[in-house]
């Protein structure tokens, strides 16, 4: 299954490429405001960053396809019921999300897209609790972007996740990452 998933994968990026206009490579960093959905009691978000690179094959004047690789730090706080204490839930991504791009005019896009994320870690406070949790996590995202002329570019994006990342023994409670992305960045 996993040689059938990466082999359509490879078609279509091969596809994608082939009928690009227009390729511009480039990076972006940004703040991340983080928090769990789903069945998840929280006391509020994570502030984080997220920081990578991304690649635009321009299709037609008005549509593109970006995908991107991105670290990202999402999480939420959490408050122990037994003290009634605040901690740190810290969990640390690396975000492929696939973005279609469509220009609404010079500059202004609007942009959908999946997004699959490997936790690289999670923890609560300083205990590691990363095998409570899913190693893999499924989004849609959904956002704007402003391109200036010179490459420099402004984006605001919202991932709504979509699979359970929980993988709590004994627990029927679904929990999903959601998270509202601020970036700058440069495209050359």
């Amino acid at each position: 299954m996993k040689k059938l998933l990466l082999s359509a994968a490879a078609i279509m990026a091969f596809s994608v490429v082939s009928h690009a206009q227009e390729i511009k490579f480039g990076v972006k960093a940004g703040l991340n405001i983080a928090d769990f959905g789903g069945d998840a009691e929280t006391e509020g978000s994570r502030t984080g960053f997220h920081a990578g690179g991304l690649a635009e094959f321009k299709l037609t004047e008005t549509f593109s396809i970006q995908p991107e690789l991105l670290y990202s730090m999402q999480g939420a706080k959490g408050k122990d019921i037994l003290t009634g204490e605040e901690y740190d839930l810290k969990f640390d991504y690396i975000n492929i999300p696939i973005m279609a791009k469509y220009y609404l005019m010079e500059g202004l896009s609007i942009e959908a897209g999946p997004q699959v994320g490997f936790l690289m870690s999670a923890k609560a406070e300083d205990e590691d609790i990363k095998d409570s949790y899913k190693s893999i996590d499924i989004a849609l995202n959904g956002g704007v972007a402003y391109d200036l002329p010179m490459g420099l570019f402004f984006q605001a994006r919202y991932s709504a996740g979509i699979s359970d990342i929980s993988d709590i023994e004994g627990s029927d409670d679904k929990i999903t990452n959601n998270v509202i992305s601020l970036s700058v960045g440069y495209k050359f």
